[in-house]
């Protein structure tokens, strides 16, 4: 994902450095800039108008270097990665409100007396910013109060998962299948932040009633032990047998768990269910899907 941004952003850069020639080029060399008014709020000539797109391009240019630079730069802490994702976000923001501002100057339009006349209040309703501005102060509070940082594990409504990046206005949190959701920063009130710690992933299964517990007991040692080394990929410390859960209508349900890396979690809870089926299965003991559970550390 790191290096597909790095490219897009470089593919950014290229684009609008031979906008910034072509446009350049043509200045310099036609006589295009003779174009009259086209009315009496706008002057807009071919001058103006070339400014513009310079001006456009030469910012859009230099966010794109700033943007690619920053991500360039490897944090050594995760709150190092918020900083620079919420500056990599604010440039963005910035290049845009200096791009529409600069704009209208160039065409003609006093910006000042615009605000002036509406008024902040009429502009902040006419354009429905009321969201943008709950986004940008609750975002701006609990990154000062360090509630959460890039890199961090976090259970938002339910949706877990790494978060990727934080913005001026939203979040963006993947999970281990890695799909991507983007909440709004006035949204991240009920966040339970799991930081990067390790969690424990717990696997019941239900065994026959039939089947000889002692004689399975004194197999699974050998059985664990094969399913450590099979999966070492997810898991961090070896299955362990809990022992005897409880009784349901399938038979004993027997309860085993295995410390998993946070960002593994559902992968190893996966293979630990999946390997100890597989594992019962080889041991001659039929028994239903494993239920999980996920217990933190």
């Amino acid at each position: 994902m790191k290096k597909a941004s790095d490219k897009k952003s470089i593919r950014h850069m290229l684009i609008y450095l031979l906008l910034l020639a072509a446009v350049i080029a043509v200045g310099c060399f036609t006589d295009l800039f003779d174009f009259k008014e086209l009315g009496a709020v706008f002057t807009v000539n071919m001058t103006s108008l070339l400014k513009l797109v310079i001006m456009v391009l030469v910012i859009l240019l230099a966010a794109n270097i700033i943007i690619f630079v920053l991500g360039c730069i490897k944090p050594r802490s995760h709150r190092g990665g918020s900083i620079l994702s919420l500056l990599a976000s604010l440039v963005k923001y910035v290049a845009g409100i200096i791009i529409v501002c600069q704009s209208l100057s160039l065409l003609g339009v006093n910006v000042g007396t615009i605000i002036a006349s509406v008024g902040v209040l009429a502009l902040v309703v006419g354009f429905s910013a009321e969201s943008l501005i709950a986004d940008v102060v609750i975002g701006a509070f609990m990154l000062l109060e360090n509630q959460y940082n890039v890199g961090d594990i976090v259970e938002v409504n339910g949706f877990r998962g790494v978060v990727t990046r934080i913005g001026i206005r939203t979040t963006s949190i993947t999970d281990g299948g890695g799909n991507v959701k983007i909440i709004n920063n006035s949204e991240m009130k009920n966040i339970l932040n799991r930081s990067d710690n390790n969690s424990w992933s717990v696997s019941d299964i239900s065994i026959p009633y039939e089947t000889d517990l002692a004689q399975l007991e004194s197999r699974l040692p050998a059985l664990l032990e094969e399913i450590r080394a099979a999966r070492s990929d997810v898991m961090l410390d070896a299955p362990q047998y809990l022992g005897v859960q409880s009784l349901d209508a399938s038979g004993v349900v027997l309860r085993f768990w295995v410390k998993v890396a946070e960002k593994d979690i559902y992968a190893g809870t996966r293979a630990l269910n999946r390997e100890l089926l597989l594992g019962f299965r080889r041991l001659g003991v039929e028994c239903p899907y494993p239920q999980m559970d996920i217990h933190t550390k």
